[in-house]
Formats: C-alpha cells, structure tokens, sequence
C-alpha cells in the first residue's frame, strides 16, 4: 500500500492508470444498477473522469 501511495505522490503511470480504472469500472456499474437513482445520475460524469483520467495518465512517466 506504500508503495501504491507513493506512486500516487510521485505521479507514476502504474498507480494513477489503476485509478482511472477503477473510476471507469464503478461508472459502469453505477449505470447498470437498477436501485438508487443518484448513483445513475453521476454515473456518466464517473466514467467520463475515469476515461479524462486514463488518457492523461498515459502521458506519465514510467
């Protein structure tokens, strides 16, 4: 998990990209979930900042 901070500190690629991917992979099921209707409203704007997040992640340094 140190590590993982530290990455994120340090804006390496690896942690950042998980990130992003995480936001995009909740965003999606945020979508698909029938019950609150708060979640599929941000649901969108979850994914959209998950995929902003990957494309500029991509830019970082190893």
């Amino acid at each position: 998990m140190t590590a993982f901070l530290n990455g994120l500190l340090r804006l390496r690629r690896g942690p950042w990209e998980n990130l992003a991917t995480i936001l995009i992979a909740l965003g999606v099921v945020m979508l698909m979930q029938p019950f609150f209707l708060w979640a599929y409203t941000w649901s969108f704007l979850v994914t959209l900042v998950g995929t902003v997040m990957f494309i500029v992640t991509s830019h970082f340094p190893e």
